[in-house]
């Protein structure tokens, strides 16, 4: 069931509706049915995955949790949580490559005995990657480290923590919730606010907006050069891989913000995933404003652990390069998405070396004006390199990442693609372009807004009522003209 999808516009208010009318000692029976009931509509099967990971991960809490309140003694513990926690990550983490990595582990392994001519049959498993796996054993991992660490107190109620690691807005595409957060939020259900459900509402708003009006339409061009690439070059290249990194952005913060809305509706706050990540004025800052929920818990439980940057300079690069390692493997289950963490890893190493080297030269200039102009130069160049970076995600292999950015070069079609018409080539047409550009303006608006601390909800809801009501009906006649009623699925999903 997707979120842009005419079953969830019939879904979501039925279940609202129960909550707030049902008795608050089964509001949480509810909503964990409902979760359940949302997962599986994608495959039945796999709710027994769901229900496993949650199994685990909270008998592992409880084991922690009455280990740490017996008389044994303090080396015993340790020892005894140490084995606790790390058979809850080791029966996760082989489900994950079970259904996500099997076939890609050996396919490497098949390339690397072919170095050597070595010729082995290697079986291919028929595994069905099951949908949002990543992102929820993730997050029911966090809450075994953080008992583990003694942040947080066990949840005995199993039902309450099973809602936590199903909650349907979050479930399939994050964010990858703290039990800190969300789990605390869940011991007390909710009474109907206005505030909430106006505020909810308009948020989903803004993620239907994003998601079908930007992200759909860029997606519409961007999949016509990807699917025949060696019959583009140039500026179409350029254009193309232009709009993936705008599509990428709106696709995965507009069910991001769908999510927050929906769980705000019903009186909850989910974190914030994404912070303006297009205005970093470097890698290492736009991983503080990119997928928060992955970049944070990849700092927390496996950077950090290993060391972080207490532990030398090379140690510091390790820790960092392995870590966006993960970040790519996290990803997908190819090559290109490996490439693309280890080179978000690369630039953040050579960021920090020319760092060490020159200082931080922002910090020298005294200049507003000369200020200013270079953070713009540091915007542009982090953009850039997040858009290079993208190619290899979005390629289907190595090998037409190469292809992309070698063609990408010729710019001998420049005036044809921008100024002739070229770009009607590609699969929009000119209404679809002018809607386009109403949208990325708009996107442009809000998203400097928020970098400058200005809430949008809180802004246009100031506004006199006509000036409201014209700025909803505008968004909700575009994202009528765009709608597809079945649905586009989100790019993340196959995470």
């Amino acid at each position: 069931m997707l979120f842009n999808s005419i079953d969830f516009l019939i879904f979501f208010p039925i279940v609202t509706t129960l909550y707030f009318v049902f008795p608050h000692r089964i509001r949480n029976y509810w909503l964990l049915a409902a979760s359940y009931f949302f997962y599986m509509c994608w495959n039945p099967k796999y709710i027994l995955l769901l229900m496993t990971s949650t199994f685990i991960t909270y008998l592992s809490g409880i084991v922690m949790e009455r280990i740490k309140q017996s008389d044994r003694e303090e080396n015993k513990k340790i020892k005894l949580k140490n084995w606790t926690v790390a058979a809850s990550f080791v029966l996760n983490i082989s489900m994950l490559f079970y259904f996500k990595y099997i076939n890609f582990a050996l396919d490497v392994m098949t390339d690397i005995l072919g170095i050597f001519h070595i010729s082995v049959n290697v079986p291919t498993f028929d595994v069905i990657l099951p949908v949002g796996i990543s992102f929820y054993i993730f997050q029911a991992l966090s809450y075994t480290m953080d008992v583990y660490r003694d942040e947080i107190y066990a949840e005995k109620n199993i039902f309450r923590y099973a809602l936590f690691v199903s909650f349907f807005p979050q479930l399939v595409a994050g964010p990858i919730e703290r039990s800190k957060n969300l789990l605390k939020q869940l011991a007390k259900p909710n009474d109907f606010d206005y505030t909430n459900a106006r505020t909810g509402l308009l948020m989903m708003l803004w993620g239907y907006f994003i998601k079908v009006v930007m992200a759909d339409r860029l997606a519409v061009l961007v999949d016509t050069v990807y699917n025949d690439v060696s019959a583009y070059h140039g500026m179409e290249l350029i254009v193309a891989n232009l709009f993936f990194t705008i599509q990428i952005y709106c696709d995965f913060m507009g069910y991001s913000i769908i999510a927050k809305g929906a769980a705000k509706y019903l009186g909850y706050n989910l974190m914030s995933n994404f912070e303006m990540p297009y205005f970093s004025t470097s890698i290492k800052e736009f991983w503080r404003r990119w997928h928060i929920s992955l970049s944070s818990w990849l700092r927390d439980y496996l950077y950090i652990p290993l060391g972080g940057n207490r532990k030398g300079t090379a140690r510091k690069y390790f820790n960092l390069l392995l870590t966006f390692f993960v970040s790519g493997l996290w990803h997908g289950a190819n090559i290109t998405f490996v490439v693309w963490g280890m080179f978000h890893g690369i630039c953040q190493v050579i960021e920090d070396i020319f760092r060490m080297i020159f200082g931080k030269i922002s910090d020298r200039i005294k200049n507003v004006a000369i200020a200013r102009v270079w953070k713009g130069v540091n915007i542009f160049k982090t953009f850039i390199l997040a858009a290079i970076g993208w190619v290899f995600f979005r390629a289907s292999n190595i090998s037409q990442a190469i292809q992309v950015l070698k063609a990408s070069v010729k710019l001998d079609n420049v005036s044809e693609v921008l100024a002739g018409g070229g770009i009607y080539n590609l699969g929009i047409d000119k209404m679809g372009l002018i809607m386009l550009g109403i949208a990325v303006l708009l996107l442009f608006v809000v998203s400097i807004m928020r970098e400058n601390k200005i809430n949008p909800i809180e802004w246009i809801s100031s506004k006199h009522f006509v000036v409201r009501y014209a700025a909803y009906w505008l968004i909700v006649v575009l994202i009528i003209f765009s709608l597809d009623l079945t649905g586009k699925e989100f790019i993340y999903f196959q995470f």
